[in-house]
């Protein structure tokens, strides 16, 4: 096998193909016979070679054997050695693809070629397709690119024509040596080749180390927010437990001083409750009710006053004990009770003119006082079957010592004392049977007249119902004024002040309270 081609040398070409491609090559030598072309088989050392005869020109194929399964490592071993039995001669390198067809093996193929003997053997590189059976329509992109690179060194070989087949392969091999040096591809190319995979490998495996660094970095600063993150979230849950806490403690608290201060507004009520119970304040003006009693002497007024003042503070007994003998009002004396919300003040008073019709103005003074705010009204109290000439006068009396507007104000009541043993009549009828001076004093007072049984025998099971008739007419009358105090020109409200502030008049006073 000492063929040369046009330069002189040996043209040797190591084949890259899958052993059934070599076997379709293989299968050229039996086709339609020609003495111009020879196709040998043999061997080389450990590689198959197919020794290529036309008009007198030659090549050795040397195939790279590479199995289905070869590894990229292996079949960059079968290149080389492949490449290292090429010793003697020019070397270029061929691919062989089926049908045109480019496939993923042929591309690997390829791709080891670049990288054990570098992108510069691309430049020697031929492709040959065998087409004896189904043949590809079109050529692929990824084959159209080799080509591109390889400047369109592409044949194809049928058995039908592999004369021309080969003689085309023969005439590249021709151009490939003429366009980039007759040597072909040396082993200075695959050192030099080999050299700069070196250094790129050890680029690339810097280049890795420093992704891997970059990586680990990146990683290493996931981690580090992550963990600030954790921390982050468990800082804010704990934020939140101890806002949880101090809202649950500030609520707490909140609820020990609502109870607190709720305990102690119950003490303050509770403490005004009994103050107001206990006494009337300056400011409480609207919630009293002054009465004063008016009469002669002996008409009862003391009797009433003590017995309105009892039932007005709901004290009632079944048995009472009899009351003392009564003993004559001396001098002017308040006294309070506090019934349904209201304060009620009455003042008990003596006969306010002597026996020849001359008034006692300090009397008349002190009464007024001790009804302040008042008076809003007026107790005539007459001894019930006793209407005598002094009761006659005593309306015009206490007209010119009050006012003419006196009769206004006033209400008539009859007293029933201990002593009368005849059967009660009906107040109606006594007082239509009554002496014309007394009618005609109760129409002036606008026919305004109550009952108060007083006695001692029947006041329990009586007075009762009595009082509260009383006061229910003694509340209309002050409402129909208003609620305003009687006043008169003739005793201001701030003379009767001032007297009952140095006088001291309410000292001796008492309060009786709801039962």
């Amino acid at each position: 096998m000492s063929h040369k081609g046009k330069t002189g040398m040996r043209q040797m070409v190591v084949v890259m193909s899958t052993v059934e491609q070599w076997s379709s090559l293989k299968a050229l030598q039996h086709g339609p016979g020609d003495e111009q072309v020879s196709l040998t088989f043999g061997s080389l050392g450990p590689n198959q070679v197919c020794d290529v005869t036309l008009d007198g020109r030659s090549a050795t194929l040397l195939f790279a054997d590479s199995k289905q399964d070869t590894t990229e490592v292996g079949l960059g071993w079968a290149i080389d050695a492949s490449f290292k039995s090429c010793t003697d001669g020019v070397t270029t390198f061929l691919l062989l693809i089926q049908g045109g067809r480019y496939t993923a093996r042929e591309r690997r193929m390829v791709e080891t070629l670049q990288a054990h003997f570098g992108a510069e053997a691309l430049k020697y590189l031929l492709v040959i397709s065998l087409e004896d059976g189904k043949v590809a329509d079109t050529l692929d992109d990824a084959l159209l690119e080799l080509l591109d690179t390889c400047d369109g060194r592409y044949c194809r070989i049928t058995s039908s024509a592999a004369k021309d087949g080969l003689g085309a392969l023969l005439k590249m091999l021709d151009r490939v040596l003429a366009e980039n040096g007759a040597a072909g591809y040396t082993d200075a190319m695959l050192t030099e080749a080999r050299g700069r995979s070196t250094e790129d490998s050890a680029m690339q495996i810097l280049r890795q180390k420093v992704r891997e660094m970059e990586e680990q970095g990146r990683a290493f600063k996931q981690l580090v927010q992550q963990q600030e993150e954790r921390r982050a979230k468990e800082m804010e849950a704990l934020k939140a437990r101890h806002a949880e806490e101090r809202k649950k403690d500030a609520a707490g608290i909140k609820q020990y001083e609502t109870k607190r201060e709720s305990l102690e507004e119950a003490v303050t009520s509770h403490g005004a409750m009994l103050q107001i119970q206990t006494r009337a304040t300056d400011d409480d003006d609207t919630k009293k009710m002054s009465v004063i009693l008016l009469g002669l002497s002996g008409s009862g007024k003391s009797s009433a006053l003590n017995l309105i003042l009892k039932r007005a503070g709901n004290q009632y007994s079944t048995e009472e004990s009899s009351p003392e003998p009564p003993r004559p009002t001396l001098f002017c004396e308040r006294k309070e009770a506090f019934a349904a919300g209201r304060r009620l003040i009455l003042v008990d008073t003596p006969e306010l003119w002597d026996e020849d019709g001359v008034e006692h103005l300090e009397l008349v003074k002190d009464c007024l006082a001790l009804s302040l705010p008042g008076p809003h009204a007026f107790l005539l109290v007459l001894q019930l079957e006793r209407f005598t000439q002094g009761e006659c006068e005593m309306l015009g009396r206490l007209q010119r010592i009050f006012g003419r507007d006196f009769a206004e104000h006033a209400v008539v009541l009859l007293v029933r004392r201990d002593g009368e043993r005849r059967r009660p009549q009906a107040i109606n009828d006594y007082v239509a049977g009554a002496h014309a001076a007394l009618r005609d004093l109760i129409r002036k007072c606008g026919s305004r007249f109550y009952e108060l049984n007083a006695s001692a025998e029947s006041q329990s099971a009586v007075s009762y119902p009595q009082v509260k008739d009383l006061l229910s007419g003694v509340n209309k009358l002050v409402a129909s004024h208003g609620g305003r105090a009687y006043t008169s020109r003739r005793f201001p409200v701030q003379e009767l002040q001032q007297r009952t502030r140095k006088e001291g008049a309410l000292e001796g006073n008492y309060l009786l309270r709801d039962a």
